[in-house]
């Protein structure tokens, strides 16, 4: 046996599946550090499976805006429809969950922001009129209507074969959508058709009919599942859209109070400052109101239409003699709706810059203001300083003279005592020669006092 074989024979008697309990406790792996998250990241990729679908069938797709308290609601609503079904509900509330009650079959997905449930009527027969009976034709009356949150897309497919459908009738065809404009398509190279309106009929559902020509159950499950995601994605990224046409006119009316004020600052006019910050940051405050209560919203208006662009590649369109596609009808109406809602977001930065560039020019506006006060008042203390140091030095002569007066009086007083006493001296000689000395010293030693002072100012 050559050494590809052995390795295949070894790989046979050694695979995981033939070892028992205990050799595979001492597997390799197992003695490693494994990731706590790695069993949820291998199943993520599996948690919502394509559907199978055969044909003929009935589809009604529900997706509705929900809120933490209203999941809890859908999710015992959920259990109650098992009850009433006479089947074990779940104990658990899970991203997907897909049952079978005999021949409804119903998925519960639960996303960001809403949660879709998929009804699909596994009895319906060839020849059946489209859209007579739905996907919902089948559930306990009362239940539908209990339903909590708020619906955002609902809508019917029916699923024929081509062969026993109306293929080439198109009066047939626009009948079943009670006489709109069609939107068709051929995709994946011709094995199917599609055919839709997209819009509300008499039932307050949308309708779509997909005719089989040559699909597996296994494609026809994958092609409806991308038409509900499409059909899904497209009005959860148009819910932006109502908020950018509500907020175009104070987004107005703010741009043309930011160019009267950065215009009074560009003719540099005599402005008060104090009421061009206040009403710059009053601005400033109403566009962060609008970007809080937007940013999540038009994010998520990107993102669905992402979505929404991937799956129409996906469908890989042929285009049906005088229809448009459903690419082509998506490019025409949804892009140009999700392009306004993008302007907006991008009009809201764009003003919240220019607020903030206006607020700066303010600022130094105040500043160089502040700075020439700060400067005049520095000149006006400079001359106060002055006059101060030539009263100063007024003072310093006036004090010599006075403290001379007072110490020539205090040695006239001495010399009295001394003469008085018995010493024999010309008391008016010495205190005539004693004057001039005693003003020289006391004005030396206010001007010691004086220059001291100055040294340890500047020492500090």
């Amino acid at each position: 046996m050559n050494r590809a074989g052995c390795a295949l024979r070894w790989y046979y008697l050694h695979r995981p599946e033939s070892l028992s309990k205990e050799q595979t406790l001492n597997l390799p792996l197992n003695q490693l550090d494994l990731h706590p998250l790695r069993s949820e990241l291998y199943n993520e990729l599996h948690s919502r499976p394509f559907h199978v679908l055969p044909c003929p069938a009935q589809v009604t797709h529900i997706a509705l805006l929900t809120t933490p308290e209203q999941r809890a609601a859908q999710f015992r609503h959920w259990q109650d429809l098992h009850i009433m079904l006479g089947v074990d509900e779940p104990a658990d509330d899970v991203s997907c969950y897909e049952a079978t009650f005999g021949s409804l079959r119903i998925r519960r997905e639960m996303h960001m922001e809403f949660a879709s449930y998929t009804f699909i009527n596994l009895d319906a027969g060839d020849g059946h009129q489209p859209f007579q009976d739905t996907g919902i034709s089948s559930l306990p009356k009362g239940w539908l209507e209990k339903l909590t949150g708020t619906v955002v897309a609902a809508f019917h497919i029916d699923l024929q074969q081509a062969k026993n459908g109306p293929e080439s009738d198109l009066a047939q065809i626009r009948a079943c959508f009670e006489g709109e404009r069609l939107v068709g398509s051929s995709p994946w190279e011709g094995k199917a058709r599609v055919w839709g309106s997209f819009k509300l009929h008499s039932d307050g559902f949308g309708r779509f009919m997909v005719l089989n020509r040559d699909m597996s159950d296994s494609q026809l499950g994958r092609l409806t599942q991308r038409l509900m995601e499409i059909e899904t994605y497209r009005l959860m990224s148009l819910l932006s859209l109502p908020l950018a046409r509500e907020m175009t006119p104070s987004l107005n009316d703010m741009d043309q109070q930011l160019a009267v004020v950065t215009q009074s600052l560009a003719d540099n006019r005599d402005i008060n400052e104090r009421e061009v910050l206040a009403e710059l940051t009053n601005i400033a405050a109403r566009i962060e109101a609008f970007r809080a209560h937007s940013t999540f919203r038009f994010s998520a208006t990107r993102a669905y239409h992402k979505l929404v662009l991937t799956r129409l590649e996906e469908l890989r369109e042929d285009e049906l003699s005088g229809h448009l596609t459903i690419t082509e009808f998506m490019t025409r109406r949804l892009t140009p709706a999700v392009e306004t809602c993008e302007s907006v977001k991008d009009r809201l930065e764009d003003l919240s810059r220019r607020v903030d560039r206006a607020s700066d020019m303010v600022r130094t506006r105040v500043e160089l203001a502040i700075q020439s006060q700060n400067q005049q008042l520095l000149s006006s203390m400079d001359r106060r300083s002055k006059i101060q140091l030539m009263m100063q030095h007024t003072v310093e002569g006036l004090s010599v003279v006075a403290i001379s007066y007072y110490l020539v009086g205090l040695l006239k007083l001495a010399l009295d005592s001394a003469y008085d006493a018995g010493f024999d001296f010309n008391k008016s000689l010495v205190l005539g020669v004693a004057i001039p000395v005693v003003i020289i010293l006391v004005f030396v030693g206010v001007r010691l006092v004086h220059h001291r002072f100055i040294r340890l100012a500047r020492r500090q």
